[in-house]
This record gives structure tokens, C-alpha cells and sequence, in this order.
């Protein structure tokens, strides 16, 4: 604590502190730029991807409007009651001989239909040059087709393509009463196509699956409609480029052209891998809907993706546009921006350790008077510390953690024959011996790991001698943190002790004798007060009460019933009824034994005890009526043990009764007269602690 020697040399602080401040004023500051410039580039990126979103919103909701509108087309003529009826009585007179002029006008109706409907809704149209022959079937790639349950042509468009092939698998595998999109495929001239289905009901049917009578289905050519939807209406961006794509496999195809300036692609002309690093198109497959920045497009371009999923059929949108075009100018903004910013804190440091270099000189000449006078002064305080300590009858000394004395004042060091200078920096153990060390170390190994102070009371015997010793152990912390020590402060108390030990055993003796009167004044009550004495100290225990309240119990158990040395012995003796006045006398003697003690001082609460002794729990006792815990919890204990031992005992006019009627008795009076809680103890103390026995020997004893 006050160790002697030349200082310790480490590192010089005035140096270290400030390059360390400066260190970290430079790490934050770049940290601050960096931070500085990522978001400014992030909120850059937000209000690309914002834009971005937009046009792929919009583009999205513009293919789905189509594809919906293609099938509304479809069901308008599903849901035409001339069309369900004449598909319905071509499957009934088909068959019929008699009926084929019918049928076949019938056919005639629904080709012209099919015609007009093809040619609104962009699903074809017949050739300009010729007349169409309805009964003669023609080759085309666009058109409307009306198909039975049984997979045969009712009628078609003119250009409608025959029902065979793939566009028969596809419609067959369509489930009953449900539409389907086609997916996209080139035709024989190279062109874009689609199919659509829907079913048809029969006339004024439930639309159930089992009313279906056949299924229309719509094939068109789709780039003149579709392709220019993906064109965002006055989008000034240059590398622009928004495409269809969807999953084959383990592929990512492009559904609709891909241009750029020198570039030339038709749809379905480009597949990519889904396993191309970065591949933006490959991102949007995979997430559907979202945006990313630094993803590469088919030709290694780095690009800004937006993508969304097309509802109405296994498509994705994706927007790009290239990085650079979008973020290429801000790069080289933020670029700018980080090189003046480091150099405005470069020369904040430069100015810093200039101001710092000419304060620190002239710090240096106070920082050595100071230091003198601090030196002066910690002497001066040791000095005080030493002094005041000296004059102190207590031990008092400081171990740190390698047990060696740090500081020893005069009473310390007394019993070890050296002076306190002499002790410090010694081991415990070289200074006490390995035994009489031993003690303070496992104490002060107690407080480091509490952390808080411990007391302790030893008794010593040497050389016939008894010392009791009362120390306390209260841990050191040196600024920093860390436990520098502990601190022992130890009195000599044998004196205290051995008077305390005196008085106790002139204060039992006395008790037994004041019982012994009244036992002999009462034979009927003979050793009534030692045994309920014996259930309150039991009972107690029983309750985890502390020692003090133990004693408090067992001493006012003990005294009773010392009133009755004021009542006359032939009332106590007396067999037959008692008077009023006499009960009166037995009732008061409690209160009158608290009279008669009320001046001996005692450790415990024996004299309050004593006086609610006779208060009950539901607050109909005396002398002041109190309920509950209101009362001592000791004054709760020893009316049930008084009245336990006052059922089971003879008297002038009774006989004892049995244990168990008495127990019986004290659980009906529980909540009312007494405790349940002390009355359970009580119990478990004779049930299970060998409470009846211990009656009964202290009974056969006297």
C-alpha cells in the first residue's frame, strides 16, 4: 500500500494518452467518412431502385391486364347462350342423319362467330385474297378453335391451326371447367405465339364441371400485342432493357427479344444457366419479385435489376439498367468526396499534434513541481495513517494477493517481535508460521470471491490460554478495477465474551431457581414449566427461528409461570370448583410473572412475550386483544406448547388427557386460539423429531 523504492518506469502517458486520443479521433474519422459517403451512395441506390420499381410495376400490371384481356375475350364467347346451345345440339344431332343440313348450319353460325370474334380480339384472320370455305379445313398458326369433350373440332376461325400435335396435348391436359395460359412458343414462320383455353358450359348450367360440354381455345400471334407493353412510355434512360423470362429446368429462357444499340436477339433466341455467377436474370427467376445492384446481364454488363412476377402466367419482368449509366456519375462524386474529407481530417491532425507539441512543453515544467508536491504530501498522508492506526487497540493490517504484508500498524506487528517497516513485503506465512497464517488466508480468500467484507469470531486455545478474536476482511480496489488486497481489522474480545458467557449463566441459574419455587409451591404443575420450555425451544428450532428468538421462547416458556408464587397454595392444591376470584388469580399470574421480571434485562423480547402470551389469534385473548401476527411470533409459540403440555398433564382436579386427543384439540383451535403455522411445527416436532419421547423422559426424570 505504501511501498518504498525508486518509481517504476513504463510508459510515458503525457506521449502515450495523446497519440492515443489522436489515433482514435483518426480511426473515427474515417469511420465518419465512410459512413458519410455509403449512405449518401444508399440513398442514391434507394432512389434508383424506386425507379426502377416503378417502370417494372408498371410494365407488370400491363402484361397481366393483357393476358386477362385475352382470356375475358375467350369467355365472352363461353359465356354466348347461342354458342353453348348450338356446341350442345351439334354433340346431340351429330349422329343423326336426318339432322346434318341442321347441323351443319349450325357449324356455319359458329364459324362466322369464331371469325368476327378471331378478328376483334387479334387472334387471326382469314386471307384477303380468297373467300373461305367453311367446309374445308385450313392451315394456319392463329386463330379460335370451339373443341368437344371428345377432343374433336366443332368449329374454327379460318386460320385457326389444326388440332393436333402439341396444342392438342397441351388443351387435353388442361383440368375440367378450368383456364389456361399456354406457355410462349415460336411458330413455324418464327413468330411468337400463345394459347389460351377456357371451358364452356352448357346453356343456363351451374358452370359446374360436370355441365362442361367442351372448351374454346385461342391461339395469336403475340409480338405485335405483347412486345411493345414491355416499352415504359417515356423513359429517357438509355441502356434500358425490360424482358420476360421464365424457369426451364435448370435454365433461365428469355421470352421476349433482348436489343441493345448493335445488338439484334429474337424471343426464345437466349438461354442462360441458372448457376451464371451474378446473373440477373437468374435473380430475378429465383426471388420473383425484388432488387439488387451489381448483378451482371447476359453479355457481363453490370447492371440495377427490378423484377416482378407475372400473375397470370409462369413469367417474370425484369428491368435493367446499367450501372454505370445509373450509379457510374455518383461513384466518382463519392470518389471525390472521400479524397477531400480525408484530406480536411489529415490537416485537423496536423493542426492538432502542432497545438498538442507546444502545450506539452510548456506543461512539462508544472507537471515537475507538481509531482514534488504530490510526493511531499503522499508522505505526509502515510505518515497521518501510520499514527492515527499506532494509536488504535486493534490489529490492523493490509495482505495483497500474494499474501505479503502492504501495511502493519503497531498492534499488528506486537505479537510478531519485528516493527511494521520491518514487516512489509514479507509473506504471512514467513511472518506468523504456516498455521497461525493459515486463518486469514482462507478468510480473505472468502471476501475476494463475496466481494463484499466478511466477520469472523475465532476462539484460540494456546498454552492453556483462551482468546476470542473477532476479525473483518474487507477487499481492496485499486482504481483501475482490480482487487489490490484485503484489508483485516481484527479486536481482542475474550473480555466481552467471557462477562457475556458470565451473565448468561447467572441468568439460567437464576431462571432454574425461580422455577424450582414455583414447582414447589404447585406439586400438581411439577415441571410444567420445563417441559413446555423443552416444545417452545423445539418448535422454535422447528421454525428456522434465530438463536435470540430460540432463547426468548424457551427463557419466557421457562418463567411463565412464576406468578403463581403469588397465589395461595391451597387454591393452587385445590380439587373441587374454582371461584370466580380464584380463576381470576390463575388467569393474572401470567401477566404478574412479567411484572416481577420487567427489570431484568434480557437479550431477547422476554418480558413482551410473557405478556401476550394469552392473546389469541383471532384477537379474542388478553390483555390487549391483539390478532394475527400482531403478536410475537415467541408469544405464539409458547401458548401452544402451555397449551399442549397443560392437556396431556395431571392436575388436582383432572387427569392428563392422551397426546393424540390434546393434538386433535390444537388443530380444531388452529385459526382461532393459535398459529396454524405453529401448531404444524409442533406436530412434525413430535411426529417426526421424537418430540413424544423426549416428554415422556423429561416427565420420568423429575
Amino acid at each position: 500500500m505504501f511501498e518504498s523504492g525508486a518509481p517504476r518506469r513504463g510508459f510515458d502517458l503525457k506521449i502515450l494518452f495523446p497519440a492515443i486520443i489522436l489515433i482514435v479521433l483518426g480511426v473515427v474519422g474515417i469511420w465518419a467518412i465512410n459512413r458519410f459517403v455509403d449512405e449518401e451512395r444508399e440513398r442514391e441506390l434507394t432512389q434508383w431502385q424506386v425507379r426502377l420499381g416503378i417502370v417494372a410495376d408498371s410494365r407488370a400490371a400491363e402484361v397481366n391486364r393483357w393476358l386477362a384481356g385475352n382470356l375475358a375475350d375467350l369467355n365472352a364467347l363461353a359465356d354466348n347462350e347461342s354458342v353453348q346451345l348450338y356446341v350442345g345440339s351439334i354433340d346431340e344431332f351429330s349422329n343423326d342423319p336426318e339432322q346434318r343440313e341442321q347441323v351443319e348450319g349450325f357449324r356455319q353460325y359458329l364459324r362466322n362467330l369464331l371469325l368476327v370474334a378471331a378478328m376483334r380480339g387479334g387472334f387471326g384472320e382469314a386471307d384477303q385474297d380468297t373467300q373461305p370455305n367453311f367446309n374445308q379445313t385450313r392451315i394456319g398458326t392463329g386463330g379460335i378453335l370451339i373443341i368437344n369433350n371428345d377432343g374433336a373440332v366443332v368449329a374454327a376461325s379460318p386460320d385457326a391451326p389444326p388440332f393436333d400435335g402439341a396444342l392438342r396435348d397441351f388443351v387435353t391436359a388442361v383440368a375440367p371447367g378450368a383456364s389456361a395460359t399456354g406457355p410462349l412458343t415460336v411458330d413455324s414462320r418464327g413468330e411468337a405465339t400463345m394459347t389460351f383455353v377456357v371451358p364452356l358450359f352448357a346453356v343456363q348450367s351451374d358452370q359446374a364441371t360436370s355441365a362442361q360440354i367442351g372448351r374454346i381455345v385461342g391461339v395469336k400471334r403475340v409480338a405485335r400485342a405483347l412486345y411493345p407493353l414491355l416499352r415504359q412510355p417515356g423513359d429517357t434512360t438509355r441502356t434500358a432493357t425490360t424482358v420476360l423470362l421464365t424457369k426451364v429446368g435448370d435454365k433461365v429462357a428469355y421470352l421476349s427479344p433482348v436489343r441493345r444499340p448493335g445488338e439484334t436477339a429474337e424471343p426464345l433466341g437466349l438461354t442462360m444457366e441458372l448457376s451464371t455467377p451474378d446473373l440477373d436474370a437468374a435473380y430475378a427467376v429465383t426471388v420473383g419479385n425484388g432488387f439488387a445492384a451489381g448483378n451482371r446481364d447476359y453479355s457481363g454488363r453490370r447492371v440495377l435489376v427490378a423484377a416482378r412476377a407475372i400473375s397470370g402466367a409462369p413469367w417474370v419482368l425484369m428491368h435493367t439498367v446499367e450501372y454505370e449509366e445509373a450509379l457510374g456519375a455518383a461513384d466518382n462524386r463519392f470518389r471525390a468526396l472521400t479524397v477531400m474529407l480525408g484530406l480536411a481530417l489529415l490537416v485537423i491532425a496536423v493542426a492538432i499534434i502542432a497545438v498538442w507539441r507546444h502545450g506539452s512543453s510548456r506543461r512539462a515544467s508544472e507537471a515537475a513541481s507538481r509531482a514534488q508536491l504530490l510526493a511531499h504530501q503522499y508522505e505526509a498522508q502515510k505518515d497521518l495513517l501510520q499514527l492515527v492506526t499506532d494509536s488504535q487497540p486493534t490489529s490492523i493490517f493490509i495482505l495483497d494477493n500474494q499474501h505479503r504484508y502492504r501495511f502493519a500498524n503497531a498492534q499488528a506487528s506486537k505479537a510478531t517481535g519485528i516493527t511494521p517497516g520491518e514487516m512489509l513485503n514479507k509473506d504471512i506465512a514467513a511472518v506468523l508460521g504456516p498455521a497461525s497464517a493459515k486463518r486469514y488466508l482462507e478468510l480473505n480468500e472468502q471476501a475476494l470471491k463475496a466481494g463484499a467484507a466478511i466477520n469472523n469470531v475465532a476462539r484460540l486455545e494456546t498454552e492453556g490460554d483462551r482468546k476470542v478474536l473477532q476479525s473483518e476482511h474487507i477487499p481492496l480496489k485499486e482504481r483501475s478495477g482490480a482487487t489490490a488486497g484485503v484489508l483485516t481489522v481484527e479486536h481482542d474480545i475474550t473480555d466481552v465474551v467471557t462477562e457475556r458467557e458470565k451473565r448468561a449463566r447467572t441468568l439460567q441459574n437464576l431462571v432454574k431457581t425461580l422455577v424450582g419455587v414455583v414447582d414447589r409451591r404447585d406439586p400438581f404443575a411439577a415441571n410444567h414449566s420445563t417441559r413446555v420450555a423443552r416444545v417452545a425451544r423445539a418448535v422454535a428450532r422447528e421454525m428456522g427461528l434465530t438463536e435470540t428468538e430460540t432463547d426468548t421462547a424457551e427463557i419466557a416458556a421457562n418463567l411463565l409461570n412464576l406468578g403463581k408464587i403469588m397465589i395461595p397454595p391451597e387454591v393452587l392444591a385445590k380439587t373441587g370448583d374454582l371461584t370466580e376470584e380464584e380463576r381470576r388469580l390463575l388467569r393474572n399470574s401470567v401477566q404478574v410473572s412479567a411484572d416481577m421480571i420487567q427489570e431484568i434485562e434480557f437479550d431477547g423480547p422476554v418480558v413482551e412475550t410473557l405478556r401476550q402470551a394469552q392473546e389469541r389469534w383471532d384477537g379474542s385473548g388478553q390483555p390487549r386483544g391483539l390478532k394475527g401476527e400482531e403478536t410475537l411470533i415467541t408469544a405464539r409459540i409458547i401458548a401452544v406448547a402451555n397449551a399442549l403440555v397443560g392437556m396431556i398433564s395431571d392436575r388436582a382436579f383432572r387427569q392428563g388427557m392422551s397426546m393424540d386427543s390434546a393434538i386433535e384439540i390444537l388443530f380444531k383451535e388452529a385459526g382461532h386460539a393459535y398459529d396454524r403455522r405453529v401448531v404444524a411445527a409442533l406436530v412434525n416436532y413430535l411426529d417426526n423429531r421424537d418430540g413424544r419421547a423426549q416428554l415422556a423422559d423429561i416427565a420420568a426424570a423429575q
